[in-house]
């Protein structure tokens, strides 16, 4: 078992990486955050909760497609196609700006504007199909392709099982374009008392690999 003490990209090199990418900002302070059609919206909702009450990020692009939509319908009650953050957190947020996923002309579109680092949660193998393969014709797929020309770190949590060879090969494509591949698997020898615990440790560990690192993550001591 690994403890998560330093964050692969809190070194802010390229050979930390592999692949020459490297965060604009350390810690990240600019995120773009998607879900799509997969089950485990509850890791969204607590992804977003954590983004929400972490002063080192100061921005958060929020997507949600249409099959994210219908999943978030289903298992969070959610309701329409705005405020879904609002809905997630139970209050405004300042920080959480969601965005289409038709605009594809939105400020995440563009590699001039600043995000530091992308996080699909959870990601459908549809959408890492799209990613894998360059095909960015909506928004979450368009940002996506942006972080890995701009080779800024891209988090997919890859959702989908059993796994057939297609689905293997497309996260090889991405991951050797600069993605990393980090399945929606959750944790059990921390012992979690409950689905939403559950769900807190594993978005603890995405949030330590990007850098942000969180006081109340669980932490093995062997």
């Amino acid at each position: 078992m690994t403890c998560l003490l330093q964050a692969p990209y809190a070194q802010n090199s390229s050979r930390s990486r592999g692949f020459g990418a490297k965060l604009p900002n350390l810690p990240p302070q600019n995120l773009t955050v998607a879900t799509t059609g997969a089950s485990g919206s509850l890791f969204l909702k607590h992804f977003l909760l954590a983004v929400e009450r972490d002063p080192r990020i100061q921005t958060v692009n929020f997507i949600a497609s249409d099959s994210a939509l219908r999943v978030m319908a289903e298992e969070l009650g959610l309701r329409g196609r705005s405020n879904l953050a609002s809905q997630i957190l139970g209050k405004a947020s300042r920080k959480i700006h969601q965005q289409s996923n038709d605009d594809i002309g939105a400020n995440i579109a563009s590699g001039s504007y600043p995000a530091d680092a992308m996080v699909v949660i959870p990601c459908s193998v549809g959408t890492l199909a799209r990613i894998a393969n360059g095909i960015a014709s909506h928004l979450i797929e368009r940002a996506a392709d942006v972080c890995l020309k701009e080779k800024r770190p891209l988090v997919l949590c890859v959702r989908e099982t059993p796994l057939n060879k297609i689905h293997i090969r497309n996260m090889y494509r991405a991951a050797d374009a600069g993605a990393t591949v980090f399945p929606l698997i959750p944790t059990f020898y921390n012992r979690p008392a409950s689905l939403d615990a559950m769900a807190r440790e594993f978005v603890n560990r995405v949030l330590a690999h990007l850098g942000l690192p969180q006081s109340k993550a669980y932490r093995w001591k062997g």
